[in-house]
Formats: C-alpha cells, sequence, structure tokens
C-alpha cells in the first residue's frame, strides 16, 4: 500500500473513532424545554433590561461577523495567493528560522488586520458598563495573548517542519500523533500555566457557603480539593464559573464578580451546574474529540497537500515548505468555520446535561431559574437569541430554553 493510502485508512479510523466516541459521550436526550414555557419565562424577564442587553449583543454583532468574514478573507489571500510565501521568505536564514519567524510572522500579519475591529468591541463592552478595562489593562491582556500564542505557535511550527525533514514521507503519522498529544498536555498545563497569566486565583474563604460546596461535591462523588475564586473583577462585570483541568489540575473557579452579585443559593446551584462536568467527565470527553480531531486534520492536511492547484496558487511545491504557512493557515480558518457549527451543538448538548445536573443534585429549580436571570441580564446576553444564530454559534441553550427545562423539571 502507498503512503498515501495508508493515510486514507488512518483518517478513515480517526474518523470512526470521532462517531463512535459522539455516539458513546454526546448526550444526544435533552431535557425538555417546552417552547411555551420558554415564551413565558421571555414574558417576565424585566423588559428595559431584555431590551439593553439585545441593543449590547446588536451592536457587538456588527463588529464579530465583519470580524469573522475580514479573517477568513486575510487567511484565504495569505494561503491561496503567493502573499503568504512572500511574507515567509522575508525571513533570513536556514528552515527553521523561516519555520518559526516566518510562521509568526503570517499569523500576526493575520491577526493585526482584525485588531481594529477588536478595539471597536472593546469600546462597545466598556460603554454598556461590562467591561471594567481601560485602554492600558486591555493591550497587556492583549499583549500576553500574543505572547502564549507566539510561545505555542514557535513550538509547533519547529516540530512540524522538523519532523517534514526527518520522515519526509512519514511525517504525517508522527505530526498526527503529537497535535493528538498536545491537546491533552494543554488540557492539564492550561490550568496551572496559563489561566494564571490573566487572573490571580485564591482559594474560597472558610465558610458557610464553601462548607455547603465541599458537602454536596462529596454528596456528588465529586472529590474537591478546593473551589477557587478568580479575580474576574479587574476585567469584567460579567458573572461565571467554569470546571478545568484533568486530574491532579482539575479545579472549579468561580468569578469573584459571582460572589459578589449572587446570593448563597444561585452561587450553589452554579457551582452544581459545574460539579455536573466533573462528574461526566466533560473535560475528559472534550480533550479527547480534540486529540481525534486535531490528528485527522493533520492527516487531512497532508492529503490535501497532494492536490497540484491549492499548492500553485499559493506559489510553493509542498506542504513541507514554510513558505506554505499561508496555505496551513487557510485550510485550518476553512476547516474551523466549517466544524464550528458541530462543537456548538455538542457543547449545547453537555450544557444542557449539566443543567439537568445540577437540578436533580439541588432538587431547586427556582433558585436554578433566578440564578440563569441573573447570567443573562448581567452578562448582557440575549435570553432568546435568533434560532440560526444560537445553532451555528450558540454554546450553550438560550436562557430561556435553560428556564423551561427547570419548570419542566418542576412540573415532574
Amino acid at each position: 500500500m502507498t503512503v498515501r493510502g495508508w493515510a486514507w485508512v488512518v483518517l478513515f479510523v480517526l474518523l470512526a473513532a470521532l462517531v463512535v466516541a459522539a455516539a458513546v459521550l454526546v448526550p444526544w436526550h435533552r431535557p425538555a424545554a417546552p417552547r411555551a414555557d420558554q415564551l413565558a419565562a421571555l414574558a417576565e424577564l424585566p423588559a428595559d433590561k431584555v431590551a439593553r442587553a439585545r441593543a449590547y449583543r446588536a451592536e457587538v454583532r456588527l463588529i464579530a461577523y465583519p470580524s469573522m468574514g475580514l479573517g477568513l478573507i486575510v487567511a484565504l489571500i495569505l494561503g491561496l495567493t503567493p502573499l503568504g510565501a512572500k511574507l515567509v521568505g522575508l525571513v533570513p536564514g536556514p528552515w527553521w528560522a523561516k519555520a518559526v519567524g516566518g510562521g509568526l510572522l503570517v499569523l500576526l500579519a493575520a491577526d493585526l488586520v482584525t485588531l481594529p475591529l477588536a478595539a471597536v468591541g472593546h469600546r462597545i463592552s466598556v460603554r454598556y458598563g461590562l467591561s471594567t478595562q481601560g485602554w492600558g489593562a486591555w493591550s497587556i491582556d492583549l499583549l500576553k495573548g500574543y505572547a502564549i500564542a507566539a510561545v505555542l505557535g514557535a513550538i509547533v511550527l519547529f516540530a512540524f517542519f522538523g519532523l517534514t525533514r526527518l520522515a519526509p514521507n512519514w511525517w504525517w503519522a508522527w505530526a498526527a500523533a503529537g497535535a493528538a498529544c498536545l491537546v491533552v498536555v494543554l488540557s492539564f498545563i492550561f490550568p496551572v500555566l496559563v489561566e494564571p497569566v490573566f487572573n490571580k486565583f485564591t482559594p474560597m474563604e472558610s465558610g458557610e457557603l464553601r462548607t455547603r460546596i465541599v458537602a454536596m461535591a462529596e454528596q456528588d462523588g465529586v472529590p474537591v480539593r478546593d473551589v477557587l475564586v478568580a479575580d474576574a473583577s479587574r476585567r469584567t462585570r460579567a458573572v461565571n464559573a467554569y470546571v478545568s483541568g484533568l486530574g491532579p489540575t482539575r479545579r472549579v473557579v468561580v468569578y469573584d464578580t459571582l460572589l459578589r452579585e449572587a446570593p448563597d443559593d444561585e452561587v450553589v446551584s452554579v457551582i452544581a451546574h459545574e460539579l455536573g462536568h466533573a462528574a461526566r467527565q466533560d473535560v475528559l470527553t472534550g480533550t479527547l474529540f480534540g486529540a481525534l480531531g486535531s490528528a485527522a486534520m493533520v492527516v487531512g492536511l497532508f492529503l490535501i497537500g497532494g492536490w497540484r492547484a491549492p499548492l500553485r496558487w499559493a506559489g510553493v511545491e509542498s506542504l513541507t515548505d514554510p513558505r506554505a504557512i499561508g496555505l496551513l493557515l487557510a485550510l485550518a480558518t476553512v476547516a474551523g468555520l466549517v466544524g464550528g457549527p458541530v462543537q456548538a451543538f455538542v457543547s449545547r448538548s453537555v450544557e444542557a446535561r449539566a443543567d439537568e445536573h445540577a437540578l436533580e443534585l439541588t432538587g431547586d429549580p427556582r433558585t436554578f431559574e433566578q440564578m440563569q436571570e441573573r447570567l443573562a441580564l448581567v452578562n448582557l446576553g440575549d435570553p432568546d437569541p435568533p434560532a440560526w444564530e444560537h445553532e451555528l454559534f450558540g454554546s450553550h441553550p438560550s436562557t430561556v430554553e435553560r428556564i423551561a427545562a427547570a419548570r419542566a423539571f418542576a412540573r415532574r
């Protein structure tokens, strides 16, 4: 069998593994959330606050979608014309210098084009009172993000093009394995190395709330060594909580804004939702999907690299040429946009299951409703967004859907 033949076999196996994992691990059954209950919940929300949230989201859309379209256009220009190859060619030196320096130059060029729109988005968030950052703090966080992306990008670019030289025929197999391993490693180290770059984390103070949370976690069979509080207020007024990490790095994190804005019962309701993620090993599931998807993408890139047309448009002979970084960026951007709605669907299903877990664990649907109202109105989220937008990009069930699910649960 030829090398390309083996690549097709591996791609088929990876895609089959993704399908099997999705069939087994994705909660295809969603809790009932009757539309009549959703409309009733929407009618009960404060009309002025809903209008303000929708006004904010309308302005954000005018930035987000043009930014997405502009990012795609720039990636296609860099990848399907010789421009990307020329940018890489500006970097002198051996292959590794062109791969790392040229690759970071291409990625920076793509980011800088959309930077003005990101700045406008920040200004809108400040005007609506959602962001608490001045331009200086916002710029510092932006530079931190660029620095982290540059370090990871340099490692990936050096490893990728190094493999193409060490194993010119089978680089795709080694690179696929490396991509999968990188996803797993990042899941472990992200909470302890990357998150602290942007926020300070402190253990939740001893008291009744912490005692309730730890007791609830023990009841749920989810060992939680500690609950951490993030100083999110230095950046935003939004309220939130999340679970991240794997094994020894797993953590439940609560925004300090949530502790200030919400009563204890609502905080407990949010933590119960996050315990649902931990109990179902949702971070591990996401890591598995990410590893399989990343490996499949690498193999797919190798197979696409056999098509002469995109290589000719990019002005390169092979994907193993560092000057092909623009083409790799274009292919990855398109794959991300195509896979986005699938990821959103899976995320909504997982979040709905965590909601159901929270309702079962606390047995308090009314507090759950109140917390969902607070999350939407404080975070300026549209409680009932347009259906097309929610299907394509919504990572969580809508606010009215979550409230309707709580009311259906109460009736049961």
